[in-house]
C-alpha cells in the first residue's frame, strides 16, 4: 500500500509501514521491517507525545499524524550541499565504487564494506531530524556528511562509515565556553539520543542506530546506521536530494 492512503496501526504490514518507520526513526526508532508491532506503536506514540504534544497519544497514524510528520520535515530541512563529499571529483555522493568488496583480510561486515553508497541513508537523516527536535536548545551544524574513498585516501582514513551511512554534528559553544564544555555537551547529547532515538553508544547490537563513544568523538556527535543488516542498506534506502529524502506523498485518508 502507498504511504498516506490508509490509517496505520498495530497489525498493519507493508511498504507504507516501512516508510513510516523510516520517517519516525528519531522517535524510538528500530528496524524498518514493514511490520507495525509494539515497537512501531511506541515510535508513533513518542512522536505524538513529543512533537505533536498530544495529551493522550493513540499510537494510530491517521491524517493528523501524517500531516505532522510532513511538518517535521518542513521544520528541519537539509542542505544537501553540506552533506556532499568535499573531494571535488566524485560529484558529492561517491561513484558507486567497490560494490561487493571488503577490506582485505577482514570479516564481511559493514565496518569493512568498501562500497560507496549512492547518497545518504534516508533513515539516518530522518533520525537526525529527531535529534534536532530533542536537542532544540542547541545550535547544531553538520560537520561531516558523505566522504568517498578518494576523500578518505586524501586524509589517510580507512573508515567506510561516511560512505553514506554516517553524519557528524557539531554543537555550537556559547561565549566563554571551552573544550571541556564542548565535551560535556556532546556527552549529554549522546545520552539524550540514546534515550529518545533508541540508539546505542558503540556498535554491539545489530539493527540499531549507533553513536561513536566519547573517546573517539570527544567534541562532536557521530551518528550512523552501520549496524543494520544489508537488507536495510539497499540502494533504495539512500538519497542524494532533499526531494528524495522527504519522498513527499499526498495524504488521501
Amino acid at each position: 500500500m502507498e504511504y498516506g492512503k490508509r490509517v496505520l496501526q498495530r497489525g498493519a504490514e507493508g511498504l507504507d509501514v516501512t516508510e513510516l518507520q523510516i520517517r519516525l526513526a528519531g522517535f524510538a526508532g528500530g528496524e524498518p521491517d514493514g511490520d507495525f508491532g509494539p515497537g512501531t506503536e511506541r515510535q508513533v506514540m513518542a512522536f505524538q507525545r513529543d512533537f505533536m504534544k498530544m495529551p493522550k497519544p493513540t499510537g494510530i497514524v491517521a491524517r493528523a499524524t501524517f500531516s505532522a510528520i510532513d511538518r517535521l520535515a518542513d521544520k528541519y530541512p537539509f542542505d544537501f550541499k553540506k552533506l556532499k563529499c568535499p573531494c571535488g571529483t566524485c560529484g558529492g555522493f561517491g561513484r558507486g565504487k567497490f560494490k561487493g568488496q571488503y577490506r582485505g583480510g577482514t570479516a564481511h561486515d559493514e565496518k569493512s564494506y568498501l562500497y560507496e553508497y549512492p547518497g545518504m541513508h534516508r533513515m539516518l537523516l530522518w533520525a537526525v531530524r529527531g535529534v534536532y527536535h530533542y536537542l532544540s536548545e542547541h545550535k547544531l551544524t553538520i560537520s561531516s556528511g558523505y566522504r568517498c574513498s578518494q576523500n578518505n585516501a586524501q586524509h589517510g582514513r580507512a573508515s567506510t562509515n561516511h560512505h553514506g551511512k554516517a553524519i557528524d554534528l557539531d554543537i555550537a559553544l556559547e561565549h566563554g565556553e571551552c573544550n571541556l564544555d564542548d565535551q560535556a555537551k556532546c556527552n549529554r547529547a549522546r545520552e539524550r539520543i540514546v534515550a529518545t532515538g533508541n540508539a546505542q553508544i558503540g556498535w554491539a547490537q545489530k539493527n540499531r542506530k549507533a553513536l561513536e563513544p566519547s573517546d573517539i568523538a570527544p567534541t562532536w556527535v557521530h551518528y550512523d546506521v552501520r549496524c543494520y543488516e544489508r537488507k536495510y542498506l539497499g540502494d533504495k534506502m539512500f538519497c542524494a536530494t532533499l526531494k528524495g529524502l522527504d519522498n513527499r506523498k499526498p495524504i488521501k485518508i
